[in-house]
């Protein structure tokens, strides 16, 4: 019987792991993905624009200054990233990609969901961005047992409002630049 209660023991701590699990896994692969995307618009990364050809596009789909825009989604995009991939900062790093993803779902709308040249890929980013910003980032993170570690709804609802009001002004500095 102790080496079934040994198994039994072992069985039940790993899942009680398999929600971190699961969270690390998303957030190293989802944030991985979305650095990867920063690093091809700012560093020409993964066979990435860029900087200049990013701006250039930027200045196309009408967000002018395109260096400026450009630079700005870049950044969001690549820092939102990491600070997922550790699990640093969560809500923040939430805030930041459901911003960026706002606005990429703006500029992609009049392509429809499902087309290839549509906002599905913002929209599921930005959903997991959200996800996110109330799950936390687990156990296996650095903002774990932290005093800065924040979650649940209060945090998540919060990242959703900074997020919200973030896309907004660059929509109304889009619109008036």
């Amino acid at each position: 019987m102790t080496n079934n209660s040994a198994v039994a023991s072992s069985t039940a701590t790993l899942d009680n792991s398999a929600a971190d699990i699961g969270l690390v896994l998303l957030r190293v692969v989802f944030g991985g993905l979305l650095a990867a995307h920063g690093g091809q618009k700012l560093f020409g990364w993964f066979s990435g624009m860029g900087w200049s050809r990013n701006a250039a596009t930027f200045d196309s789909m009408g967000y002018n200054p395109g260096k400026l825009f450009g630079t700005l989604a870049g950044l969001s995009e690549f820092t939102g990233g990491i600070l997922l991939v550790l699990g640093l900062l969560t809500p923040l790093a939430s805030a930041i990609v459901l911003g960026t993803m706002i606005n990429a779902i703006n500029t992609t709308w009049s392509g429809g969901l499902m087309t290839g040249k549509g906002y599905e890929l913002p929209l599921l980013f930005a959903t997991v961005g959200a996800v996110v910003a109330f799950t936390g980032p687990g156990r296996f993170s650095l903002d774990s047992g932290r005093p800065w570690q924040r979650q649940g709804v209060v945090w998540g609802v919060a990242a959703i409002v900074l997020a919200v009001i973030a896309a907004v002004l660059t929509l109304i500095l889009k619109w008036t630049l």
